[in-house]
């Protein structure tokens, strides 16, 4: 991928604009950003981010935004019900990367890393690399934003300005990653925005610099949801509030079914929904639920038996 300003050429040489955080997919970024900064300030914080209330106040267009989840309107479905999600998405996420750490993995590559802060947050063990690939621009506006902080990665952060739509294998390995020794990849809500080809795409990509002992942990939704779901408070509310029109980035048509092209490649993969965390967290099922369908999916390849566990 080349980038020529704020444009970035795709596979073909077409144009296409890169908004970096201020619209489309990157301003999801925000979204997750000041959940995790309404939850770094309650009193049982599932995972606290010191940096996500930076990142929001960086960007003008975020200004009325709540700082406090004392600000937050009981059943708000922004900022108390998708917010609980995202807080326990990122804690599950943390446990299963340092779950991967205490195992020996020593390189960790978050696709799509957005406004993530765990190279500078999480505890990792000495001669862990971190590296983070995005778009030029979100990276871009995470490091302006990271450079008038005074902190330190605690692990070898390196970042990969990348389209994950595009060739990206050579530039990560080309950055230092070793398809040698394991990987604990993570996937937080990048295959939700990408054309089913390329979520495939990507998979196979990762496969293939991926050495046994290898992890992965990636987001899905499980097949189209009805008009009745589409219609669900919360995604209205991130449009009309927001101006995060939830629905319309989410890529369109079937998904593919990863888990069982991975379990194909010889990793064994556990599906489940968030819900069966729940006894963990604030967020429990609700009628039509927009939750409902979400999957978090863990892999890990080996050389042994291929095992495919789904939950409904």
């Amino acid at each position: 991928m080349t980038a020529l300003g704020t444009t970035t050429l795709d596979t073909l040489g077409t144009a296409r604009p890169d908004p970096g955080v201020e619209a489309g997919v990157g301003r999801t970024a925000l979204l997750v950003a000041n959940a995790r900064a309404l939850e770094a300030r309650r009193a049982e914080a599932l995972a606290v981010d010191p940096f996500a209330a930076h990142f929001v106040r960086a960007s003008p267009g975020c200004a009325d935004w709540p700082d406090d989840p004392a600000r937050v309107a009981p059943g708000d479905p922004v900022w108390e019900r998708l917010a609980a999600y995202f807080a326990l998405r990122t804690r599950v996420l943390d446990d299963h990367l340092l779950g991967a750490t205490v195992a020996g993995t020593r390189q960790v590559v978050l696709l799509g890393a957005g406004l993530d802060s765990r190279a500078h947050r999480l505890p990792w063990p000495a001669g862990t690399t971190v590296w983070e690939l995005d778009r030029p621009e979100v990276l871009r506006f995470k490091q302006r934003v990271l450079d008038g902080l005074d902190t330190a990665p605690t692990a070898d952060r390196r970042t990969v300005p990348v389209d994950l739509r595009d060739d990206w294998t050579g530039a990560l390995t080309a950055a230092g990653l070793d398809p040698a020794e394991p990987v604990a990849w993570l996937a937080e809500g990048l295959f939700l925005y990408l054309p089913a080809e390329s979520e495939l795409a990507v998979a196979t990509a990762l496969d293939g610099l991926s050495a046994p002992g290898s992890t992965l942990a990636y987001e899905v939704k499980n097949g189209l949801e009805s008009a009745t779901v589409r219609a669900a408070p919360v995604y209205a509310a991130a449009r009309e509030r927001l101006g995060v029109d939830l629905l319309a980035l989410f890529a369109p048509g079937p998904r593919p079914n990863t888990a069982a092209a991975l379990a194909a490649l010889d990793w064994a993969t556990t599906v489940r929904s968030p819900f069966d965390h729940a006894p963990a967290s604030r967020l429990r099922p609700e009628p039509h639920d927009a939750l409902a369908a979400n999957r978090w999916v863990t892999c890990a390849k080996h050389t042994g038996a291929r095992t495919v566990v789904r939950l409904p």
